[in-house]
């Protein structure tokens, strides 16, 4: 996908869901839920006017800085080789971010639902998501398991990538499925992400000293 495409689709999808939040204004309470705690239950508003409209700002910006930060990485020819599947994960984060903005509307319209429930399985796709990325990213300062070590060396980094994409889609799969375990589905979600982060950082290390006997 090009990063015009990108832009585009990114920005159709956030004024589609703008105009839905502008459409249901008079069916929204004031203030509006804007903040749930563990258990999926509110405890936190904002003002009618910010529910509408700050998550599409934000994700707008997001936007914006994910497109175009790589821009001035040193290393972009390299975010070249693969920016196509990043720019197809911005359209995914996008789509992420409006699915949030959804579930707070269908709350503050009175749907009763867990929130974190809801939230969960987003959550394991984006990590598969970014896993699936990860098989093919090239070194750079921006994207990606950015390590002294791995920025170190094109081998460390591709190593390391190999086996971050495989934690990463793993722990998004079992962060889907934690979903549907109830309260225990909780602890070994949040098992699962501390793995796929710490892993991969410490095996970038490992390689390092490996190569740098």
């Amino acid at each position: 996908m090009s990063t015009k495409l990108t832009i585009i689709l990114s920005f159709i999808l956030i004024i589609i869901a703008t105009g839905v939040g502008l459409t249901l204004s008079a069916q929204l309470p004031d203030p509006m839920p804007s903040h749930w705690n563990a258990a999926g239950q509110v405890d936190g508003y904002m003002t009618k006017v910010w529910g509408i409209f700050m998550m599409p700002l934000v994700t707008a910006g997001l936007t914006l800085l994910l497109v175009f930060v790589p821009q001035i990485d040193p290393l972009r020819a390299n975010i070249a080789q693969f920016r196509s599947l990043y720019n197809f994960f911005i359209v995914g984060f996008v789509a992420y971010m409006l699915y949030v903005y959804a579930l707070t509307l269908l709350a503050s319209l009175g749907y009763d639902f867990n929130m974190t429930l809801m939230l969960i399985p987003a959550m394991g796709l984006v990590f598969i998501g970014i896993g699936y990325m990860m098989k093919s990213a090239k070194r750079n300062f921006f994207i990606g398991i950015r390590t002294p070590w791995t920025l170190s060396s094109d081998t460390i980094w591709d190593e390391t990538h190999k086996l971050g994409a495989k934690m990463f889609m793993g722990s998004g799969a079992v962060v889907f499925l934690s979903a549907f375990l109830g309260e225990s589905g909780v602890w070994l979600m949040m098992a699962a992400l501390f793995a796929a982060v710490l892993v991969p950082i410490v095996y970038s290390y490992v390689l390092w000293k490996r190569e740098n006997k």
